[in-house]
């Protein structure tokens, strides 16, 4: 082969590889303007970023609000008893169809318990929480005029004899000084907390009727819980279902 035509040859095959060298040059490269389109397929259309101003609208925005009663997927809350536990107007007294209550229920209630409730109302329910006992010692050393409101015992009579949805608002929406957990707690876990603070008022209050076939409450052994100290404080009592159902 004449030396002219492998010259040839040899600069034509360099030549060949210069293409897709500067292609894997340039999709290996990171640059702000955008990558050569041949074939546009609208990835270049005008558009605006978030926040951007926008004077083609009325208030001036380019981001746009949802359109009026707009609902999330799976977010469509019409069921009053799960969401809000009201049956018409008046606090249900029973659990919505969709909660089974099981002895799984009642200790997942029992875990989210410990972690919203417990520092507060105390492991057993009586309102005598870690956060409740050392407010109480700020109260009896007069810190800085400290003032503070023991938190509910939850085996007070006003409150085992409330339906079971009324306490389940309480959860959700909060009462008196007490800040409600419907943003932090989901609804299966509201009622499932539910669930173990009717256990945890039974525990304390059961009849002989509860008591397993056979045996003989004069040899069961019972502890005396101490006396809880409290502040000199009152709170009010009355609840009004309507009204608390509105917060929700």
């Amino acid at each position: 082969m004449p030396k002219m035509l492998l010259y040839i040859l040899l600069i034509g095959l360099i030549a060949l590889l210069i293409p897709p060298a500067l292609i894997a040059t340039e999709r290996s490269t990171v640059k702000k303007k955008p990558r050569v389109h041949l074939v546009q397929d609208m990835d270049n259309q005008h558009r605006y970023k978030a926040q951007q101003a926008n004077e083609f609208f009325e208030d001036g925005r380019a981001m746009r609000p949802p359109v009026e009663g707009t609902v999330a997927r799976n977010k469509l809350n019409d069921d009053a008893h799960f969401i809000k536990g009201l049956v018409g107007d008046e606090w249900a007294t029973t659990f919505p169809g969709q909660i089974d209550v099981t002895v799984d229920l009642i200790h997942r209630g029992q875990n989210r318990f410990n972690i919203y409730c417990l520092p507060c109302h105390g492991e057993a329910g009586f309102g005598d929480g870690i956060i409740h006992q050392r407010a109480f010692k700020l109260v009896t050393a007069g810190v800085n005029g400290t003032t503070w409101v023991q938190p509910k015992s939850l085996h007070e009579k006003a409150i085992r004899e409330q339906p079971i949805g009324q306490t389940f608002n309480t959860i959700t929406n909060g009462v008196r000084t007490m800040a409600g957990y419907g943003d932090q707690v989901p609804v299966g876990d509201r009622w499932a907390i539910v669930a173990y603070v009717k256990a945890l008022q039974r525990s304390q209050f059961a009849q002989d009727s509860d008591l397993p076939a056979g045996t003989n409450r004069s040899e069961l052994q019972f502890e005396k819980l101490p006396e809880q100290e409290t502040p000199d404080e009152t709170t009010d009592d009355a609840t009004n279902p309507q009204d608390e159902a509105e917060q929700s």
